[in-house]
This record gives C-alpha cells, structure tokens and sequence, in this order.
C-alpha cells in the first residue's frame, strides 16, 4: 500500500524508532504516546483491519501478542501490568487502516478507557 503510513515504516522509507523487528513483524514506539510506554505491534503485511483478518492470519495475531509480551518484559512493565488494544475501524478508534497492537504500560491504567 502506498500511502499507508505502516507499510512505509516497513519499507523503510519512514524510520520509526524500533525497538523489535523480524520477517512478519515491526514494532515501535508511539509518536503519540498515551502512557510511559506506549509501543505498536504490526504485521509487516498490510491488512487494513481487523475487519480483515482472515483464519489463516491466527498465527500472525498470535505472534504480535507473543512479541508484545516480550517487549513488556523488555520495557520494566510485565510485572507491574500493561494494556494490549487494537482497534478496529473510526467507530472504533482505528487513526492507521493496518492492524496494530497498542502495548500500553508505565502507569496506572483505568478502566473504561475512553
């Protein structure tokens, strides 16, 4: 997709500050960060939205929680908790159409969020 915002992230022609990345997934740091930490989880792959995903896709989510519970680890907050989002759609507070995982932590978090 050329004018998504993620996938010029993934082909390097807009560098995010990376703090993972392997053959299927990228994650980095929120330019907007809701909390302390405050990281996105994405497929390499462009699929728009959750709306998307189809049952081959099951390892793929899978694995961008797995990384996410790596980077909490990583980050100091695993213990103390964090938050996982992904939004899906505007209704749904979806801003970029390629799946992403908020990973939230750091602070404190309430509950209902928004």
């Amino acid at each position: 997709m050329t004018d998504c915002l993620f996938c010029k992230m993934v082909s390097g022609e807009i560098a995010p500050d990376k703090v993972y990345e392997d053959e299927e997934v990228l994650a980095f740091r929120d330019i907007d960060p809701q909390a302390p930490s405050h990281l996105l989880v994405i497929p390499k792959r462009h699929i728009a939205t959750m709306n998307d995903l189809t049952a081959g896709d099951a390892a793929l989510v899978g694995k961008l929680f797995g990384v996410a519970q790596q980077i909490a680890q990583q980050e100091g907050i695993a213990e103390s908790g964090y938050r996982t989002v992904m939004n899906c759609n505007r209704d749904g507070g979806q801003a970029v159409f390629h799946i992403h995982l908020h990973l939230l932590g750091g602070r404190p978090l309430s509950w209902p969020p928004g």
